[in-house]
């Protein structure tokens, strides 16, 4: 065996570093999209305790939805967070944490009919939000762009 084959055999089976609830504090505020006709807000706690609660309410064409989440650590993988999202006060899924870098995460379960991706990533007063995956086969996303707000603040009529 090469070192180069040694060196790629120990870096596979080096466990991955932790991504904890810590890491993701950037996340933590009242956030608000005011896109078209759309009226979305995010709520996040700061960490506490390794969990993060989130909650999302969002206005469109007279309809309103609403999501329960949380970061917390993964029941499968007690090293890494996971992201529970609880839409309309079904069953949360669970997303786990594949990757994490200063200010951006990124949560997967392929599993999942759709998304099978939730994406978050944090630039100054923005926060940027995605999911992305499969329908019939065919790539889709959805994309928010929120900004930093004062606590229950509305966008403009």
């Amino acid at each position: 065996m090469t070192v180069t084959a040694l060196a790629l055999t120990a870096a596979l089976t080096l466990p991955a570093a932790p991504i904890t609830a810590d890491q993701l504090s950037w996340m933590a505020g009242y956030w608000l999209d005011c896109e078209g006709r759309r009226e979305a807000s995010e709520t996040w706690s700061d960490p506490r305790g390794g969990l993060i609660l989130g909650s999302a309410i969002t206005l469109e064409d007279g309809k309103v939805s609403f999501e329960q989440s949380r970061i917390a650590p993964a029941a499968t993988d007690a090293l890494h967070v996971a992201y529970f999202a609880g839409v309309e006060g079904a069953p949360p899924v669970v997303f786990p944490a594949i990757a994490a870098s200063g200010t951006r995460v990124v949560f997967e379960n392929t599993a999942n009919d759709f998304p099978h991706r939730v994406i978050y990533e944090r630039r100054g007063d923005v926060l940027h939000a995605r999911i992305e995956g499969e329908m019939d086969g065919q790539p889709q996303a959805m994309d928010w762009t929120l900004q930093k707000a004062d606590l229950n603040a509305r966008c403009p009529i």
